[in-house]
This record gives structure tokens, C-alpha cells and sequence, in this order.
């Protein structure tokens, strides 16, 4: 009987982080479709009780853990807390991000810069080497970065969050050659301008978003998130067990042109 390529992730837990809204939302509840039981990291407790509901009417498990990526304590305790309540952890999505105010690079003050970086990149990081430290003893794991086309392109006014997201993106690959050898792969997802409550108010500037759609080249609209978790369940399943160091664009064509 021929083999065919397996999206099951039933048996496996996900923990991912900045779960409460927007793509790290649509992400946990895409998991959860997929099989999988989901730690959800808060970076407000209680801040999502109804996606713990949903994610248990799937039939899944849901585990909310109080887990802001910038205090080290709290991730390395998400971690651990995922390992004992969950008993396992398969798959990390490292879905927490922000980015400055929009300033040009001549204007940006260093408290913006420090804090963009310590989320962007210190937090993931240090959430991923916590996690491979579990997924090396196992011998198994699957790492999913949320970076950006802003990595790959330059954004005026966003030179710190396009930096960093590049840099998540180079990260992947360095993590990836390193851990491959324990069975875990790392790779990343770059996403263009999503319909989020983060981008709300960009897009809300008609000229704005005008030109935003004018860029995504190829499709010409906004995407959605769940165009963004189809692609993260994707590299967490077993279909995608050849794939590491590699950042997939999901931008519409706006690199492409």
C-alpha cells in the first residue's frame, strides 16, 4: 500500500506562546483540529478562557500557563509546567512578538530597541533552548518560529522589527543544524500584513492598506490567520519530517516581485 503524507498530530503537545489572540490563537485551535493537546503561554493570566473552552470542546487538552517570554523564570517554568501537566512536549511555537513604535532609525530610543529584542529574540531564544534541553532527552521535537516578510524586506519607520525578524529567521537555521541530529527540526514562518488585533489599526488607514494590498503582489488582500496555522501544523506534522532550517514565506507575493 502506497504511504501517504500524515497532518496527524494526535498524541502530541504543543505549547505555544503569545496563544491569547491573533495568529498564536488561531494557531493553538489549529493543533488542537490536528490531534494534538495544547499548553497555551499567557503573558496575562485568565486572558483566555474562552479558547481554553474551544480547545477542550475539540476534545482536546488545554493547559494555560502564565509565560511572558522576557522573564526567563517564566519560560523556563512554561516549559517544565507543560512537561508535568501535559507529560510530554513535542512541538514548541514560538508565536510571542511585538515590535517598536514606528520611528526612523535616526529616532529610535534604546528602551524600544531593548524591549523589541528581548521579546523577539532573547525570549525565543531562550523558550527554544529550554524546550530542546526536554526535546534532546526524548529524542524528538518539532520548533516553529513566527518571523516576518519584514525579515526579509526593509519596512520603513521598522528597522528594529525588521532586524530582529531577519534575525529569527538566521536563528532557525543555526538552531536547526545543531539539534537536527537529536530528531528535532526547527523552521520558521514568515508571514505578510495578517488580520489581527495587532494590525487593526494599520490597516483601519485606507492609504495604508491600500498599499499594503498593492504590495502582496501576486493575491492583491489581506491574509487571514488561519492561513498562517495551516502552514504551522504543516511543519509540526509528520508530512513535513524532511523540512528544517527553512522559513516559509506566506506573504501573498510580496517578496516574490
Amino acid at each position: 500500500m502506497t504511504e501517504f503524507p500524515s497532518f496527524d498530530l494526535s498524541g502530541r503537545v504543543a505549547l505555544v506562546t503569545g496563544a491569547a489572540r491573533g495568529l498564536g490563537r488561531a494557531i493553538s485551535l489549529a493543533l488542537a483540529n490536528a490531534g494534538a493537546d495544547v499548553a497555551l503561554g499567557l503573558r496575562t493570566a485568565g486572558s483566555a478562557d474562552d479558547l481554553v473552552a474551544e480547545i477542550e470542546a475539540m476534545g482536546r487538552k488545554a493547559l494555560p500557563l502564565a509565560m511572558d517570554v522576557t522573564d526567563l523564570d517564566q519560560a523556563q517554568a512554561g516549559i517544565d509546567g507543560t512537561v508535568a501537566k501535559l507529560g510530554s512536549l513535542d512541538i514548541l511555537v514560538n508565536n510571542a512578538g511585538g515590535g517598536c513604535p514606528e520611528k526612523h532609525a535616526e529616532d529610535v530610543p534604546v528602551a524600544d530597541f531593548d524591549h523589541t529584542v528581548a521579546v523577539n529574540l532573547r525570549g525565543l531564544y531562550f523558550t527554544s533552548q529550554f524546550a530542546a534541553r526536554f526535546m534532546i532527552r526524548q529524542g524528538f521535537g518539532r520548533i516553529i518560529n513566527i518571523s516576518s516578510q519584514a525579515g526579509h524586506v526593509a519596512l520603513p519607520g521598522e528597522s528594529v522589527y525588521c532586524m530582529t525578524k531577519a534575525g529569527v529567521s538566521h536563528l532557525t537555521k543555526c538552531f536547526a543544524v545543531e539539534w537536527g541530529k537529536y530528531g528535532i527540526t526547527v523552521n520558521a514562518v514568515a508571514p505578510t500584513f495578517i488580520a489581527t488585533p495587532g494590525t487593526d489599526d494599520m490597516l483601519a488607514d485606507e492609504e495604508f492598506r491600500a498599499d499594503v494590498i498593492e504590495r502582496i503582489a501576486a493575491l492583491h488582500r489581506i491574509g487571514e490567520p488561519v492561513e498562517v496555522a495551516g502552514a504551522v501544523v504543516f511543519l509540526a506534522s509528520p508530512a513535513a519530517s524532511l523540512i528544517t532550517g527553512d522559513t516559509i514565506m506566506i506573504d501573498g507575493g510580496w517578496t516574490a516581485r
